[in-house]
Formats: C-alpha cells, sequence, structure tokens
C-alpha cells in the first residue's frame, strides 16, 4: 500500500483511507479521553494493526506545544546506585504514557547547551536525580515554566517536589547498630566533595553518637576520602588503618562504593578481616554490596518507591503547576550481612 510519507512510514491518513474513515477520527481514537464511537475506534485499531501504524509522538508535540518526554538529569553513568535508580524512573514514567530522555550535566561547560537540547523537545518535566547536578539547572527550567520534581536533593527551592530517603535516620541506625555490637572508636568516611544525602547521613551518625561520645565511652572522627568512590575508599584505608594503636574499630561509609573500597584496602594492605578487626556500614544496598566478596552491611534505599514518587509528583504538577511544594521521605532499612557483628 502507498503512503503519504517518502520515508514509508505508514501515516494517520494511511489508516483513515484503510477504515474508511477521517483523519480526526484516527486522531481521537489515539488520544486519550477524545471521544469516538466504539464502532470508529474498532475499525480504526484493526487498520492501524494491518498497517503497523504507530503514533508520531513527535508530531503530536509539535502540535500540543508539548511532548511526552520527561528530561532525567544526571551526573555521570557511573553510579552504581543512579544506575539502579535509572530503570524503575522509566517503568514508572512508562506506566503514564511518559518517556525518560537523559542528560548527563558532569561537564559544566555543556551545561547550556544541554538544558537547551531538552528544551527543543518541549519535554513534560525534569527529573533531577542524586548526586550534584547543579541546583542553577532546577532553576532555570522553572524560570521557563517546566515543572521539576528532585531525588535526594535538599528541598530548598519553591515550586519543586522533592523525594529522600531518610538519610538522616539511616545514618543514626548505623551509629546505633555499631554501637550496639560493641565498637567504640567510630569514623565517619565520606568525601570533601559530599552530596546533600552524604552530608545528611553524617549528621544523624554524628547526632546519634553525641551522647555517648560526651561520656567518654566512645570516639568519633569524620575522614574525608579522595572521592566517594571503590578507589576513594581503597586510598583512605591506607591512611586511616595504618596506626594500629588507633585504628578504629567500627566505620560507617558515605556509600556502598566507598566501603567496598574499604574493605578490600584493608584487606590487601593490611590484612585486616572485617568483622574481626573492625566493622564496616555502608549505605545505598547496591548489587555490588550483596555480593559473597563483600557481604556489606547496609541501609537499603527503596529506589522503586523513590521513583514512583517522584514520576507521581511530577505528573501531579504537570496538571496543577502552581501548587505548593512537597517534600516526601521514604524510610531506609538495615540490611545485616558479614560486615558488622551480632
Amino acid at each position: 500500500m502507498s503512503t503519504d510519507h517518502p520515508s514509508g512510514w505508514i501515516t494517520a491518513a494511511d489508516v483513515a483511507r484503510k477504515a474508511g474513515v477521517s483523519r480526526s477520527a484516527v486522531s481521537r481514537t489515539f488520544t486519550e479521553g477524545a471521544s469516538v464511537s466504539p464502532e470508529t475506534r474498532e475499525k480504526v485499531q484493526r487498520a492501524a494493526e494491518a498497517l503497523g501504524y504507530q503514533v508520531n509522538m513527535l508530531a503530536r508535540s509539535m502540535i500540543q506545544r508539548q511532548s511526552n518526554l520527561v528530561g532525567v538529569v544526571v551526573k555521570g553513568f557511573d553510579d552504581p546506585f543512579l544506575q539502579s535508580l535509572l530503570g524503575p524512573i522509566t517503568h514508572h514514567l512508562a506506566l503514564r504514557s511518559l518517556a525518560p530522555l537523559l542528560m548527563d550535566a558532569s561537564e559544566p561547560a555543556q551545561l547550556a547547551k544541554s538544558l537547551r537540547h531538552l528544551l527543543q523537545y518541549r519535554i513534560a518535566g525534569v527529573i533531577l536525580t542524586s548526586g550534584t547536578p547543579p541546583i542553577q539547572l532546577a532553576q532555570e527550567y522553572l524560570r521557563l515554566r517546566v515543572p521539576v520534581a528532585m531525588i535526594n536533593r535538599a528541598p530548598d527551592l519553591e515550586g519543586v517536589d522533592v523525594v529522600n530517603s531518610d538519610h538522616f535516620e539511616g545514618g543514626a541506625l548505623a551509629a546505633r547498630t555499631l554501637l550496639a555490637s560493641g565498637a567504640r572508636k567510630l569514623v565517619f568516611l565520606s568525601s570533601s566533595r559530599t552530596t546533600y544525602s552524604a552530608r545528611v547521613r553524617g549528621e544523624g551518625f554524628v547526632q546519634a553518637l553525641a551522647a555517648a561520645v560526651q561520656r567518654g565511652e566512645a570516639s568519633l572522627r569524620h575522614f574525608d576520602a579522595s572521592g566517594a568512590t571503590y578507589a576513594g575508599g581503597f586510598e583512605a584505608a591506607q591512611t586511616l588503618l595504618a596506626d594500629a594503636q588507633n585504628r578504629p574499630d567500627g566505620v560507617f561509609c558515605a556509600n556502598d562504593v566507598l566501603a567496598c573500597g574499604l574493605v578490600d584496602g584493608a584487606r590487601r594492605q593490611y590484612g585486616l578481616q572485617v568483622p574481626a578487626d573492625f566493622q564496616v556500614i555502608g549505605f545505598d544496598d547496591i548489587p555490588m554490596a550483596g555480593l559473597s566478596a563483600y557481604g556489606l552491611t547496609t541501609l537499603r534505599q527503596n529506589v522503586d518507591a523513590l521513583a514512583e514518587s517522584a514520576v507521581a509528583c511530577l505528573a501531579e504538577r504537570m496538571a496543577e503547576p502552581d501548587m505548593p511544594s512537597r517534600t516526601l521521605q521514604l524510610p531506609v532499612a538495615l540490611v545485616t550481612r558479614a560486615t558488622s557483628r551480632k
């Protein structure tokens, strides 16, 4: 069958001819909530299936001046927690007939270009993920009246919905767990280039230990690794564990990759065993944490709940842009494995 398009793509006009209906009837059939009779809808759907027709969402977005695309802003793709979050975000967007358009905000010089790139697609909204994509991006989208939702970010922007895990309680739970298992020389291992999430985790850890430290029952240090990465944790082991007299017996790491690097560094550089020589607790519960090589005790973030809540908030704000800002806080769970004592 000949088509109206030189590329050979089946168009709505092709479907209309085969079904014996108007072009507008085809459009109404594939527009959610539009009025079309059951008989017409059936004829159009049969014709579309026979021809292999797919709705041209880009063309529709030009007509409606808005697409079904949602910008998902990340800072690089090497963070295992972020990798575990992208799948659920994509899934929950698809359930609402929305599709992700990824933007990498890891290169500051490219931010303006990336911003324009998303806007050229008439995006319906933006999800700003955890990590450190600059907050100026969210401010610019707000200025342009693009709805914004954020995951694991500071809730300090008016007109933005934020969905966070309970990082403070997670840090406090790590402190209570280490104290209860006998650790007394405690360290919070983070990075000088910290994120909002890591900072709040440290605050929870410090506050939960404050009374024990004041009574002289425990000591606490904050150690900054070169980065919140596996390499940063491995390198930190060389300095943090070098002095056997002042070696910590309990370390809370700002994330799991840092913790795994620390565990490997302790084993390879000093022959130390975890938890016999010192205990380690991470945060996130990435797949790496559950490997038998680590068996890392950690605080689990519910990535599906984070994604579902962020997408729901964004969809509601797309429908009602001027609603008040909202902050949702989701619980974390302690996952006890082999790097802490009972």
